[in-house]
């Protein structure tokens, strides 16, 4: 999905290799465990490996007959997903260098569900891997106003998701995260 003419990208998301791909959602910084987990599976399933990251500073404005996405920003700083998807894709080269594995990576806009929703239907994807959300009452908040990624794809989507959890569980004796 952009919001400029047919890319390279565009152009390799028909490419036969791409079809029935395993889709990871990442954001810079992510703990490694939700590319180590979604590598896994791309190989289990001998599958390629779609990295995407959501740019949730910007919305799609509409989307053309043959699905081109076109996007305006929320903020006035446009150039902050662009950097956090180049910060992403350096990350990922480093981890899948020399790895042998077909991959690309995407930039999404908006809605996260939706956006790789719309993705996976497009590339009839076999399986979603998501991480969890960080602990924190800043996380709490954006989740209360945003939902869970993972919940709201599960409601919107026939595909597998597998949902890798970011830090340590909670003990049994612990307070569940969202109740904070």
């Amino acid at each position: 999905m952009s919001d400029t003419a047919s890319t390279p990208e565009d152009q390799e998301l028909q490419d036969p290799q791409l079809q029935k791909a395993v889709i990871v959602a990442l954001r810079p910084g992510q703990p490694p465990r939700v590319l180590s987990e979604a590598i896994r599976y791309a190989g289990l399933l001998s599958a390629a490996l779609v990295v995407v990251h959501v740019d949730v500073t910007r919305f799609v404005t509409f989307e053309d007959p043959d699905g081109m996405v076109h996007s305006a920003p929320i903020d006035l700083n446009i150039d902050t997903g662009a950097e956090e998807f180049a910060e992403l894709r350096r990350e990922v080269e480093k981890v899948l260098a020399g790895s042998g594995l077909t991959w690309t990576a995407r930039q999404l806009v908006g809605d996260p569900a939706l956006a790789i929703k719309h993705l996976a239907g497009a590339l009839d994807a076999q399986l979603i891997v998501v991480g969890t959300r960080s602990r924190g009452i800043g996380e709490s908040i954006r989740e209360f106003f945003t939902g869970s990624v993972a919940a709201r794809l599960s409601h919107r989507q026939s595909r597998p998701i597998l949902v890798v959890p970011l830090e340590e569980p909670i003990a049994d004796d612990k307070k569940d995260p969202w109740v904070e």
